[in-house]
C-alpha cells in the first residue's frame, strides 16, 4: 500500500514558519567548530592475498579436524563399547587378556599417531603455505619500504 503525499485540494501559499532573525538566538553558545578536513588513509602493506590466507586457514583446519577425529573418535568407540556391548569387552582376545583392556591398552598408540598424523599434515601442508605467505609479506614490507 503507498501514500500518496499531494494534497487532495490546493493549500495557499503561507510563509514558512521557521522564518529566523538574523541575529543569534543564543551569543553565549560557542560558535560550530570547523568541518575536519579529509585525510589521506594510511596504506598498509598487505600481508599475503586474501585467498592464501583462507586456503592456509583451510588447510589448517582440516588438520586440526583429521588429528582430533582420529584420537576423539577412537575414544569415543570405545566408551561406547563400553557402555553398550559389555559382552564384547569381557571376551578374550588371548590366555587371560580381556578385548576392553587391549582396546583401553591401543589408546596410547592411537593418540600418538593422531600426534604424528598432526605433525606430518602440518609439514605437508599447513606449513609450506604459511612459508609462502610469509616471504610475500616480506617482500611487500620491502616493496613498500623502498616507495618510502
Amino acid at each position: 500500500m503507498s501514500y500518496d503525499t499531494s494534497p487532495s485540494y490546493p493549500y495557499p501559499e503561507r510563509p514558512p514558519h521557521h522564518a529566523s532573525p538574523s541575529y543569534d538566538t543564543y551569543p553565549w553558545q560557542p560558535p560550530a567548530p570547523p568541518e575536519p578536513s579529509p585525510r589521506r588513509t594510511a596504506h598498509h602493506a598487505a600481508l599475503g592475498h586474501h585467498s592464501d590466507l583462507r586456503v592456509l586457514r583451510t588447510a589448517y583446519r582440516w588438520q586440526r579436524r583429521v588429528a582430533t577425529f582420529t584420537a576423539l573418535g577412537y575414544f569415543t568407540l570405545f566408551l561406547v563399547l563400553s557402555a553398550f556391548a559389555p559382552s564384547v569387552m569381557s571376551t578374550t582376545v588371548t590366555d587371560g587378556l580381556p578385548t576392553g583392556l587391549l582396546l583401553a591398552l591401543v589408546q596410547l598408540p592411537v593418540t600418538w599417531l593422531a600426534v604424528i598424523l598432526y605433525e606430518h599434515t602440518a609439514r605437508r601442508r599447513v606449513d609450506p603455505i604459511a612459508d609462502r605467505i610469509r616471504k610475500q609479506s616480506q617482500l611487500d614490507a620491502k616493496r613498500e619500504a623502498v616507495r618510502r
